[in-house]
């Protein structure tokens, strides 16, 4: 959980400058630097335990196939 939670730190600030810098706006800004990286994060948190699930398969083949 750690990890994401330092992820959506990184992805906010990047977000909020990203969006500043194209727009000048901190109110826009601080919007979407809210809102996109709150969605980005609630997804990868699931990508991330999928993809532990499917490596574990994966490490479950090869054992039996080896065995």
């Amino acid at each position: 959980m750690i990890k994401t939670i330092t992820f959506a730190c990184m992805h906010f600030s990047i977000a909020f400058g990203v969006v500043y810098l194209m727009t000048g706006s901190i109110l826009v800004g601080g919007a979407v630097a809210l809102v996109e990286p709150a969605v980005n994060t609630v997804a990868f948190y699931f990508h991330d335990k999928l993809w532990n699930r499917v490596q574990q398969r994966r490490q479950t083949v090869s054992s039996a196939l080896i065995a």
